[in-house]
């Protein structure tokens, strides 16, 4: 399955019905990228809408994340096993590294990782919530196994930009998959985002998540759960920004995140 740019998150939708009638309005709207992870406690949940979905599964391109508990060896090959059995599926097309904390140690997760691409029980490899330094670190210990890093999962929005974890994408040839891309709706009350989002008749949503688009290497998983949501957020394809748009947006001087605190790798 080839990769989609636009994917749909699925945090914090534990509830079994609403996380299906999610994910399904999803895929009928036109989503073909869906990202869980072990610790959502939705993997499952996330495979029933797939299996019920008119849409082919090889036309659906699905990530998950390794816990932090599970970055041993063992513990990355037997519960990435466990995902694509929860997820219903033969291969996971992306399994992350969901934080580089608690078990994490490079020498045995990234050899996990390595082990689980070469028994095909996944396609690609990908890291979440790296700081430059652990990134580099991982980058080129996953090269010594044969693997190539294909996406870096982090916060990345207008409010924060993350120029350098973006370079380095564009540099190394991998995906930045911006996760919060909306800043949980607060980048609706910034004055730039409004005059883009009065201009093109868009809503504050749309605008943050085309100017993501409009770069490099970017990719962007919205979370919503109603069905107005979902498909507001996807209104964003069509949205083409100009120079001036993005230059605008560009020149926000904020750097805010909203998922932080003192157990980050950041702190």
């Amino acid at each position: 399955m080839d990769f989609d740019r636009f994917g749909f998150g699925t945090y914090q939708m534990t509830d079994r019905d609403e996380c299906i009638t999610a994910v399904e309005t999803a895929l009928d709207i036109g989503y073909r990228h869906i990202d869980t992870a072990q610790g959502y406690d939705n993997e499952a949940y996330v495979g029933e809408a797939l299996a019920d979905s008119a849409v082919d599964r090889e036309d659906v391109f699905v990530a998950s994340k390794l816990a932090t508990a599970n970055l041993g060896y063992d513990d990355v090959v037997a519960t990435t096993r466990k995902s694509a059995e929860r997820l219903g599926v033969d291969t996971i097309d992306l399994m992350y590294v969901h934080w580089p904390l608690n078990t994490y140690d490079p020498e045995e997760t990234l050899s996990g990782l390595a082990a689980i691409a070469e028994e095909g029980v996944v396609d690609h490899v990908g890291l979440s919530n790296f700081t430059p330094e652990l990134l580099e670190e991982a980058i080129d210990g996953l090269n010594d196994r044969g693997v190539s890093l294909f996406a870096h999962q982090v916060e990345c929005h207008p409010l924060l930009q993350q120029e350098e974890l973006r370079s380095y994408a564009r540099e190394d040839d991998h995906w930045l998959v911006a996760y919060s891309p909306i800043a949980r709706g607060e980048v609706f009350d910034v004055p730039e985002i409004q005059d883009v989002a009065e201009k093109h008749d868009a809503t504050p949503a749309q605008v943050s998540l085309a100017w993501l688009l409009a770069k490099e290497n970017v990719a962007v998983i919205p979370k919503a759960a109603t069905p107005a949501h979902i498909r507001e957020n996807y209104g964003a394809v069509d949205l083409e920004l100009d120079e001036e748009d993005v230059r605008k947006i560009d020149g926000i001087d904020r750097e805010h995140r909203v998922v932080d605190g003192d157990w980050t790798p950041w702190e």
